[in-house]
This record gives structure tokens, C-alpha cells and sequence, in this order.
């Protein structure tokens, strides 16, 4: 018996407005295979973050399926796919959206609120995951308004993993980094999400990073011609 693969999407539409008789995004078929990195490019507002939002259940198409492993996101109501989301994706965001005011301690064990390991494994990941990124142990107890750019970034990563998360979605998480940064804080989180065997969806308009990941794809071949409005 074949194994599942990670992300399966299946004659998908979607459009902000429902009545328009032009998709934003139509993929007819698209896989993602257990274990793949896959950086997504593009240039500002051709959908990349429309795509994301779809694949974590936030926005649900007008028509086709999306299924991640043997679940099919848009067939679940507001509440399971929220669910399904917290146990089963990590997700990491540009502007990395820690609560400023909370230590990073706190703002981790948000992530963890659906987590299906114990209090004693969590404290155990996060220690884990920490040391990885080359953070100190004591920022745990630092508010997070007080970290610079580079360990908000990396906070946000161990976030985004303390749940053991099959997919990992990464949106554009290098644009406030120089070269030599850029490319070390990648390095840093491919070898996380090999570590945990997750599958990872990468979005840059940064070109010059897919080097780094297994295939690549260009949103532009999912936007229909004449549709401007992507974000």
C-alpha cells in the first residue's frame, strides 16, 4: 500500500468574490509528497499568501478539494478545521505575529494549546528546539518585544514546530534579513524540518533561496490571466 501524500489538491478554484465569473486561483491538480521541501515564488500580490491560506483551511474554495495526508479541509466545519490546524500545521508568519507583551515562554505555549503531548514533553521540545536555533535558554523569560529581528524569527520557528506539525507553511520570513542571515536561517529550519520529517511549503519572492529546497513552483501558473487582486 502507497503512502498518502502530504497535500493533494484536486480541480480547486478560489475567488474573493464569489460571483466572479473568473477564479483567482485555479489548480487543476497539484501533489506534495511526505517529506518534500517546496519554495513557492512569485512577485507581490500574485497570490502566494491566498495559496498558503487555502492549504491551512483558513480560506476554503468555491470548488475542488483540498486534502492534507487523508483529510480534506474543506469538507470539515469552522471548528474541526481549526483544530485540524493547531494539531497538524505549523505555521510561521512574516511578521511572525508573537504578543509582544507575553515572555517567549508564553507565547510557545499558545502553539500548544491543541498539542497532544503532556506538559513534561512540551517543556522538553521547546528546550530541544531552543538549542537548534542557537537560542539562549533564558529569553524563554524575556518579553518578546524585547528580542531583535533574527530571535523573533526563530522563536517563530520553534513555535511552529512544538506541536510536531506534519506541514510546516513558511510565508516570506527572510525579507528583514541580509544575505548571509538569509541563508543561514534557512539552513537552521531545513534542518529542523528534516529532523521532525515534516513536509515544508516555503514562500518567497526571494528567487535566489530555491537552491535550497526539492522543487520549486511559481504561483503565477495557478493565477488566471486578468486577476490582479491576490494578496
Amino acid at each position: 500500500m502507497t503512502n498518502r501524500p502530504a497535500i493533494q489538491i484536486e480541480n480547486c478554484q478560489f475567488r474573493y468574490q464569489p460571483d466572479s465569473d473568473k477564479a483567482l486561483l485555479h489548480i487543476a491538480h497539484w501533489q506534495i509528497e511526505k517529506g518534500e521541501t517546496v519554495f513557492v515564488y512569485g512577485p507581490s500580490g500574485s497570490g502566494k499568501s491566498t495559496l498558503l491560506n487555502l492549504l491551512a483551511g483558513i480560506l476554503i474554495p468555491q470548488q475542488g478539494n483540498i486534502t492534507l495526508d487523508d483529510v480534506t479541509l474543506n469538507q470539515l466545519n469552522h471548528r474541526k478545521r481549526d483544530a485540524f490546524r493547531a494539531q497538524h500545521i505549523g505555521m510561521v508568519f512574516q511578521r511572525f505575529n508573537l504578543i509582544p507583551y507575553l515572555t517567549v515562554a508564553d507565547n510557545i505555549k499558545l502553539a500548544s494549546h491543541f498539542s497532544k503531548l503532556d506538559k513534561k514533553h512540551l517543556q522538553q521540545r521547546t528546550l530541544e528546539l531552543m538549542k537548534a536555533l542557537q537560542l539562549e535558554v533564558a529569553l524563554l523569560e524575556r518579553p518578546a518585544s524585547q528580542l531583535s529581528v533574527g530571535q523573533q524569527q526563530r522563536v517563530a520557528i520553534v513555535r511552529a514546530l512544538v506541536n510536531q506539525p506534519e506541514l510546516l507553511i513558511v510565508d516570506e520570513p527572510t525579507s528583514a534579513l541580509d544575505s548571509d542571515a538569509r541563508d543561514s536561517f534557512v539552513d537552521l529550519l531545513l534542518g529542523q524540518v528534516q529532523a521532525a520529517k515534516a513536509t515544508l511549503i516555503f514562500v518567497s519572492h526571494d528567487r535566489s533561496l530555491a537552491q535550497h529546497f526539492s522543487r520549486q513552483l511559481d504561483i503565477q501558473s495557478f493565477v488566471v490571466a486578468g486577476e490582479k487582486h491576490a494578496v
